[in-house]
């Protein structure tokens, strides 16, 4: 403890030397990942557009926030009178909230960029005359039940969680005990085979843990290896989620109902889309009598250790790895994650699931990093003949397969993820209608479509540049009068497949479970419909199943009785949607990263795919290209 200790006081005094003694710093505490330094004058801090701290960052190398000192702030009242009256009246000011463990003030607003101001002048100026920090929150323009919880949790244990960061702060910046030796990379779940995603990281010193998934199929799901003896729950440093689709964060409570406390590393709108679909997946395994792998209450511990991060923020994880996360092109707040490894001893970027290539609601993933020698990337369509459709090309075939479906006077029903495929799609159909390229008919989505929807319009600096500039000038393009939220339809779906011509949107995206289910029981056997799959079927799914040409399907009823319904719909594949880089856009990514890689792990691919992707690989970038099965280790340094 002596050495930890030292390292610490190291960062202390460091510190308390660059500052002047008239900013009367109180105290300097660890919280996580960032360095919180408490001063009865912090305006000294914030002269100059934050020059001191610029200078601090620049010669401690960590990130610092400055917070009032609590015996000198304003009471609540009288701070919230001081905010009110900085702030423009444009902001529209919703809620302010003082956090009185953290020293924080929360002001959500339906602009937030007033109560921000040029440059953070007005942040500025709210910290140095109220001593409180400000953190700045957007009003979902759609309200947010998952928001509205998630903000609460925090706001409720907040005791608790500083707590915890200030534990995992002296864990970071504890004293480097053991040299760089080694670093592996080790394959616990996703490596030939697409699903349940998890990577060990491991150093002498430290071990992080990369994404952990579950993998869908027919009745049960499988998990990652996390019964290894190198994943041990005293030992684990951090664990990093990419995105929030299931197959990659899905079985994240699970560690914590076994004891694991450890800080948990992602982008914001992650952390919520996150808590949503972890709990719908509790929600249907319970409505279908399995047996819950963890409860609601795990599911909210794995949120209240969650620290979010930006786009492009260099953040210490560990006494020798620091994490960027860069924007991934997948779904909303999807990264890609950089990992740095001592001073400069090593550099691996997991692409998790990316897409080369703008999409409706997102711009394409970042290639640039400052350096890699480590490239483990996902070859999802790494086959030979997996070149999908340009996004023009399917937008076409969609508005065709719909546009003739309508004309028979049938209903189309697109089974979607609920992040990423269904706003995009969801766009799409609605401006064809709008564009007179269909004609008007109700688009039912159901299956927390729309909650996911809520949670993309909180965080319009995640989108396309256009689509962010409508929800800034408040022309919301999800609030549509085509499109209709279904909000637990239960018997009222027999009513809606009455409707027609219309539009059926619902999850699952793979048929694994969710109300899709009870509208292809209703529709199966409707010749006039049809069933349109625009997202990635994994192998033992009921959708590959159908698309390999299953046509006979057994549907169970609440009392345990099988019925069988013979498929007539019309099945059609639109995949010009995927949010996975085609093998077109893999094999460009490999020409365009930079720097260029020496090693590449091809993982997130079916066996055959990854074979047929690596002698590509090989001839693209010259690189050792290497496809290791689950439980393997790859020793890099």
């Amino acid at each position: 403890m002596r050495k930890v200790s030292n390292a610490i006081q190291d960062v202390k005094n460091a510190i308390l030397s660059l500052v002047p003694p008239e900013a009367e710093v109180t105290r300097i505490d660890f919280e996580g990942p960032k360095i919180a330094v408490y001063s009865r004058r912090p305006h000294v801090f914030l002269a100059n557009r934050e020059e001191l701290i610029k200078k601090l960052v620049k010669t401690i190398k960590k990130r610092v926030v400055v917070r009032g000192d609590p015996e000198a702030r304003l009471k609540e009242r009288e701070a919230e009178e001081k905010i009110r009256d900085i702030v423009p009246e444009e902001a529209n000011i919703t809620l302010i909230y003082f956090n009185e463990t953290t020293g924080e003030v929360e002001i959500e607003a339906e602009k937030p960029g007033y109560v921000i101001g040029r440059d953070g002048v007005t942040l500025r100026r709210i910290l140095a005359e109220t001593l409180w920090y400000p953190k700045v929150l957007r009003k979902p323009p759609i309200a947010s039940r998952t928001i509205y919880e998630v903000r609460e949790l925090f706001r409720s244990r907040s005791d608790e969680r500083l707590r915890f960061l200030r534990v995992v702060g002296h864990r970071i910046y504890r004293r480097q005990l053991i040299a760089n030796e080694y670093v592996r990379i080790i394959a616990l779940g996703g490596f030939q085979e697409v699903g349940r995603s998890a990577i060990l990281i491991e150093t002498p010193e430290s071990r992080v843990l990369l994404d952990a998934g579950v993998k869908p199929s027919l009745g049960r799901e499988e998990y990652p290896y996390f019964d290894l003896p190198e994943l041990d729950p005293d030992t684990l440093d951090a664990i990093v989620i990419t995105h929030a689709h299931l197959d990659h964060c899905g079985s994240l409570p699970y560690l914590f109902k076994y004891g694991f406390k450890v800080p948990v590393y992602m982008t914001e709108p992650t952390l919520y889309l996150m808590k949503l679909l972890q709990e719908d997946y509790l929600k249907i395994a319970e409505r279908d009598g399995r047996q819950l792998p963890y409860s609601h209450r795990d599911v909210a511990e794995a949120v209240l250790h969650s620290y979010t991060l930006k786009y492009g923020e260099v953040t210490d994880i560990a006494p020798d790895i620091r994490l960027t996360l860069y924007r991934s092109g997948h779904i909303l707040g999807a990264a890609l994650a950089h990992i740095h490894i001592g001073q400069g001893l090593v550099n691996i970027v997991y692409t998790s699931d990316f897409k080369f290539a703008r999409t409706g609601i997102l711009d394409p993933a970042n290639y640039q990093f400052p350096r890699v020698e480590v490239l483990i990337m996902e070859t999802t369509y790494g086959g030979h003949q997996d070149y999908l459709p340009g996004r023009g090309e399917a937008e076409r075939i969609l508005i065709e397969i719909v546009r003739k479906t309508f004309e028979r006077g049938g209903i189309v029903l697109i089974p979607v993820l609920a992040v990423g495929r269904a706003q995009d799609v969801l766009l799409v159909l609605n401006e064809a209608m709008e564009r007179g390229l269909l004609p008007s008919a109700p688009i039912y989505i159901e299956g927390m479509i729309d909650e996911v929807t809520a949670i993309h319009t909180a965080f319009p600096e995640y989108l396309t540049p256009s689509l962010r500039e409508r929800i800034y000038r408040g022309e919301n393009p999800f609030t549509s009068p085509n499109i209709n939220i279904l909000r637990q339809a239960g018997e009222e779906r027999g009513e809606i497949v009455r409707i027609r011509p219309s539009i059926i949107m619902s999850t699952s995206g793979m048929l694994t479970g969710g109300p899709v289910m009870d509208y292809l029981k209703l529709l199966a056997e409707d010749e006039k419909s049809s069933l349109v799959f625009v997202s990635y079927q994994i192998e033992g799914t009921l959708g590959r199943k159908i698309l390999q040409g299953l046509r006979r399907l057994a549907f169970v009823d609440a009392r345990g009785k099988v019925e069988m319904r013979e498929l007539k719909m019309e099945v059609h594949r639109v995949e010009g949607f995927s949010g996975h880089s085609d093998r077109r856009q893999l094999e460009f990514y490999l020409r365009k990263i930079t720097p260029k890689p020496k090693r590449i792990i091809l993982v997130h691919g079916e066996r055959s795919k990854i074979k047929s992707f690596k002698r590509q690989a090989e001839r693209i970038s010259g690189a050792e290209v290497l496809t290791p099965q689950n439980l393997e280790a790859i020793r890099v340094v």
